[in-house]
């Protein structure tokens, strides 16, 4: 048997696949490379301390008492009052918790849940470069088109002009991302009120993608799709449980939109997950109730970012403070003339410090001699990785 396997896994005509442009992803190959060198990983963005106790408790709690099969496929109802408590509390509207929410495996499902719902072969899809990299590969397996639109340097603002020349009329979907990951910029009220216009009369639609929603900082505000009516009613909101809880590896995400779209999104996400984890659902249900878990978490990140950036100070590179997420860009202009993968790996293999080359997040790689660093770390783990940063 074992014969007929080799043989007939010797493939012998040239087969296509779907993501041949694709390659493993730069948190993975950037992570990798970090624990190579057993550099201070400020590349993938995650958590190096621990989530609430309580939240573990809870979780625990749900699952001695039974909560261990399928929840329901748009999740559990506790779950998703809870969630329409919070966006009205937050946003001024209250969502319908039985037809407008679904509960999905991570942000990252969601927006994958997402496009795949809206986009058809042709569809042209605007996402706002630097862009997060979950995108580009999901508009390529549904044959969608990306259209990609610059974000105005230095400080990556939206760029209104831009913007309405790439519209056209094969333009099915706009992906905003707010607070923006990788750059840490929030659109302003004035954007919002300007995409609301532009989009007025259309049927084009709007992921918005908003999960650092919670970690602005310097009393900014963000502002949501679902502050603005028109825009709104073509919106799906994606939102992490995950980002806020600092339980990343608990893949809890969620989807608000108007019922109509819901239930074409529902149609999706039913094949692909069907349900998210359940006695994590019960737990979050009634963490939320706890209102301070993420009204806090602009103040928390923040001094983060603080403590970071005046550890920073005696550096050669160069900084605008992040407004929100909790990502830090550095600029090394003036320190480099190479491109930001090669400096990304030197920083990490010789000086002990892993980030992320802002060029990857381009259709087109361009070289800003910018690196993104991720600051959800502990004190000790910034200090030292600042203090690496510091000898450069």
């Amino acid at each position: 048997m074992s014969e007929n396997f080799t043989q007939n896994s010797t493939l012998k005509t040239q087969h296509s696949f779907k993501l041949p442009q694709f390659g493993t992803t730069i948190f993975t190959v950037m992570s990798q490379l970090a624990n190579e060198h057993q550099a201070i990983n400020l590349a993938q963005g995650f958590p190096n301390f621990p989530c609430s106790d309580q939240l573990v408790d809870l979780v625990t709690f749900y699952m001695k008492t039974g909560h261990n099969q399928y929840a329901p496929m748009p999740g559990v109802a506790a779950l998703r009052e809870q969630i329409a408590k919070k966006t009205a509390l937050l946003y001024g509207h209250l969502p319908d918790s039985n037809s407008d929410i679904t509960i999905t495996c991570g942000a990252t499902e969601a927006v994958f849940s997402t496009i795949t719902t809206c986009v058809q072969p042709g569809d042209e899809v605007i996402v706002f470069e630097p862009a997060f990299d979950i995108y580009a590969p999901a508009i390529s397996l549904c044959g969608g088109v990306l259209k990609p639109v610059a974000l105005s340097l230095p400080d990556y603002r939206l760029d209104h002009e831009l913007l309405a020349k790439s519209i056209s009329s094969k333009t099915k979907l706009i992906i905003l991302n707010s607070p923006h990951n990788p750059s840490g910029a929030i659109v302003s009220h004035e954007d919002m009120l300007f995409l609301e216009q532009l989009l007025k009369g259309t049927d084009i639609l709007l992921l918005s993608d908003e999960v650092y929603e919670h970690i602005v900082f310097d009393g900014k505000k963000h502002h949501s799709a679902h502050e603005y009516p028109d825009l709104r009613n073509r919106s799906f909101v994606i939102s992490s449980l995950g980002k806020t809880y600092h339980t990343t590896g608990w893949r809890m995400g969620y989807v608000i939109a108007p019922k109509a779209l819901m239930a074409e999104f529902r149609k999706v996400h039913q094949y692909i997950t069907f349900s998210a984890h359940t006695p994590s659902q019960y737990a979050f249900a009634e963490f939320m109730k706890d209102e301070s878990q993420y009204l806090g978490l602009n103040d928390f990140f923040q001094q983060k970012r603080d403590l970071f950036l005046n550890a920073l100070k005696t550096s050669r590179f160069k900084v605008i403070p992040t407004a929100g997420t909790y990502f830090q860009f550095l600029s090394y202009q003036g320190m480099s003339d190479g491109n930001d993968v090669a400096y990304a790996t030197q920083l990490t293999a010789i000086h002990g410090v892993a980030a992320i080359p802002v060029s990857v997040f381009y259709q087109e790689p361009q070289n800003n001699h910018m690196l993104r660093f991720c600051f959800a770390k502990d004190e000790e783990t910034l200090l030292k990785a600042a203090e690496k940063l510091c000898k450069i």
